[in-house]
């Protein structure tokens, strides 16, 4: 059966739409780029609680500060290049030192944006987000995990950095998926090696470990949603069990889901730890699947590079 394949944005516009009608203390801004982000879809059905504050994206965080000290919860979107490099000051004074309730929802994030170039592929923005006091940052591995980790960021106190994608994934999880902050999720068990990926590298791991287990190599696939908080006792259940980690993302290798997991892994059951993601370089214009491709972001090459570690 063909699997799905769904933008992490569009379950994003579709969330806010639901919560919309449920919650009258969400507010939703954006930075003129409202059908790209998909709250185009809120603003429609909630235009006296969607407020366009041009291309000022700086302005617009200051606003949701102001919104979320009144007692909103608001979320915050433009492409994440804008979301957490443009506006880095004020969301580190404004948002995160106050541990205000600003969902900060970045959308085309990684390098699929493909042949908006390197102005617009943001490769740094989880290092960003993650270096910050109080900021909870996440990365979706599919629609259907963007929707919970929508509805359940409203429980949550405090600053959220939500990274989605213009790209559409593969649909791993079914209704009845549970995101947990926090947590990571076991997806697959294999005793000779642990992948732990996050966003569209989950499904990518996961097609890599099929192609594993028919040379014989049983690897386990972890998708790490929540890269902070993140999950450091199934980070050590992985180095124990298998004894030897890569990690696979959508971002540099500097600062995000790799380095996350190897600060963990020498504090705590220290094994080797090798890690797939953008090297240390701005990228350039081609279409997603061409970058994909070049950086090693695909299911085969991630076989690849475990058959050569592992030989």
């Amino acid at each position: 059966m063909k699997t799905a394949m769904i933008s992490p944005r569009d379950a994003y516009g579709a969330a806010l739409k639901r919560l919309g009608a449920t919650h009258d203390n969400i507010v939703v801004l954006d930075a003129d780029l409202s059908e790209s982000t998909r709250t185009a879809k809120f603003r429609a059905d909630f235009p006296h609680r969607f407020f366009n504050a041009g291309v000022a994206e700086q302005n617009m965080m200051g606003i949701a500060a102001g919104l979320a000290a009144t007692g909103k919860i608001v979320f915050a979107s433009t492409f994440a290049v804008f979301a957490a490099g443009r506006t880095y000051d004020q969301i580190r004074q404004g948002i995160a030192r106050s541990n205000l309730n600003v969902r900060i929802v970045a959308s085309h994030g990684g390098i699929t944006v493909g042949e908006d170039g390197p102005s617009h592929q943001m490769t740094e923005d989880l290092a960003l987000m993650r270096a910050l006091p109080n900021m909870m940052v996440l990365v979706p591995a599919d629609a259907v995990e963007t929707e919970k980790m929508i509805e359940k960021s409203l429980e949550i106190q405090g600053p959220v950095y939500i990274r989605t994608s213009r790209e559409k994934f593969p649909v791993i999880f079914d209704e009845n998926h549970r995101f947990n902050p926090g947590k990571g999720t076991l997806l697959k068990d294999g005793a000779h090696l642990s992948i732990i990926a996050a966003g569209l590298m989950v499904s990518s791991a996961l097609s890599a470990a099929d192609m594993l287990a028919e040379h014989g190599i049983q690897a386990s696939v972890v998708n790490m949603s929540s890269i902070k908080p993140i999950d450091r006792d199934l980070i050590v259940q992985c180095a124990e069990h298998t004894g030897r980690i890569l990690t696979v993302e959508e971002h540099s290798v500097i600062g995000g889901l790799g380095s996350a997991v190897a600060e963990v892994v020498s504090e705590e059951f220290p094994v080797p730890v090798r890690r797939i993601g953008v090297t240390d370089q701005f990228c350039f214009s081609a279409p997603a699947s061409a970058l994909l491709e070049h950086f090693g972001l695909t299911a085969k090459h991630i076989y690849d590079f475990v058959r050569r570690w592992m030989d």
